[in-house]
């Protein structure tokens, strides 16, 4: 271990406190994907405890999201290839969660809306920068990139993340650890698509037989969309919002539905889509029409063999540091499966421990907040 090194991993044993209250403001910020003002106030704070740290901050403009902000740290190593700590700053929630459910601290855990998933691997990707750059700079360059959109399947923020990866030597995915502490080596793919069903109103009463009812045909469509779960395979079909009708006298001229996708590999996402494109073809009820729009896509997290030697770096250091972990496989979507899609070496859920994402029980383990970012340091420092 360098003296750099050292010096990198004792600033940030002393950085509890800080991490803590960081995170408490951005905690307490709205930030729902469709927040635009709310997102950037995220990006604004990390990017302002960045510029402190004297570290050169860019905002990429994001029309209709949050803006993307990166920024750089040197590095002394690497070819110039820098290594991408990632990371997204929406969160699930609606307008108003902080302030029903703000921050708050007890028992060892944090709770708040997005506190795991993931404010808590924003505010320790920000330390690590700032530690190896109040350091002299990093063993290979560093790039922070904190992304606006993820949790809708980053339409606006996936261009700017491969083009980052093409690049990179690697890169560190700062999701929530496992309740377990191991960290994400696998993750199915998603996609997201909205129905909409066409039939014919009439009276439900005086002219029944006149009508065609888009309610009826997207029940059958329904049934035939769960039926292609296989759960052997990890292919999971859900059809998890529905909305129709006109009026309860009127036979339903419209309806729609949300349907989700998930999948392990490539190939099972084409034989999935395929008969999901010849139910919308079909129908049960005559003279009823379907259209599918695809509304946003999660490329799967394939492990590849530099994607394993990556990951057998940081299994090292954590277990050289008292924090053995595993990989686990996810059945969640994340940006990470779009940087392994690039060919760049991925690891997934490197950040703080926590669990219950997206629910009102959403907690992060403060006391894995230092740990997790020592393992972090310690990884760029190994590569």
């Amino acid at each position: 271990m360098t003296a750099r090194d050292a010096d990198v991993l004792q600033w940030l044993d002393g950085q509890e406190g800080a991490m803590l209250s960081l995170l408490e403001e951005l905690v307490n910020i709205d930030s729902g994907s469709y927040d635009k003002p709310g997102v950037d106030a995220v990006g604004i704070r990390i990017a302002e405890f960045l510029a402190g740290h004297g570290i050169p901050v860019t905002t990429i403009p994001v029309e209709g999201y949050g803006d993307a902000v990166k920024a750089s740290v040197a590095g002394s190593g690497g070819g110039n290839r820098p290594v991408v700590l990632m990371g997204h700053r929406d969160t699930v929630f609606p307008k108003g969660e902080p302030t029903r459910r703000p921050f708050r601290v007890a028992d060892g855990r944090a709770y708040g809306p997005g506190v795991a998933d993931m404010k808590a691997g924003l505010v320790m990707n920000a330390f690590v920068l700032a530690a190896y750059h109040r350091a002299g700079g990093a063993p290979v360059p560093l790039v922070g990139l904190f992304t606006s959109d993820e949790e809708i399947g980053s339409p606006a923020c996936r261009p700017i993340i491969e083009e980052t990866a093409r690049g990179a030597r690697a890169v560190l995915n700062s999701e929530p650890g496992r309740p377990t502490g191991n960290v994400v080596t696998g993750r199915k793919g998603g996609v997201f698509m909205h129905l909409e069903v066409l039939g014919k109103a009439a009276h439900s009463g005086g002219n029944y037989a006149d009508g065609r009812s888009a309610i009826l045909e997207l029940a059958h469509k329904t049934v035939a969309f769960h039926a292609l779960t296989d759960l052997d395979r990890g292919t999971t079909v859900n059809v998890g919002l529905i909305a129709g009708g006109q009026s309860v006298n009127t036979v339903a001229p419209r309806a729609t539905c949300e349907i989700d996708l998930r999948y392990v590999t490539p190939p099972d996402r084409e034989a999935a889509m395929g008969r999901i494109a010849a139910i919308v073809a079909g129908s049960t009820v005559p003279d009823t029409t379907a259209h599918l729009t695809i509304k946003g896509e999660f490329l799967p997290l394939v492990q590849d063999e530099a994607s394993r030697a990556l990951f057998e770096t940081y299994a090292r250091v954590s277990a050289q540091g008292g924090n053995p972990v595993t990989g686990e496989f996810a059945g969640g979507c994340a940006d990470s499966g779009f940087t392994a899609s690039v060919g760049c070496p991925t690891l997934c859920a490197v950040g703080p421990v926590g669990g219950k994402a997206h629910s009102p029980e959403e907690y992060l383990e403060v006391g894995s907040l230092v740990p997790r970012a020592r393992a972090m340091a310690e990884t760029i420092a190994a590569l």
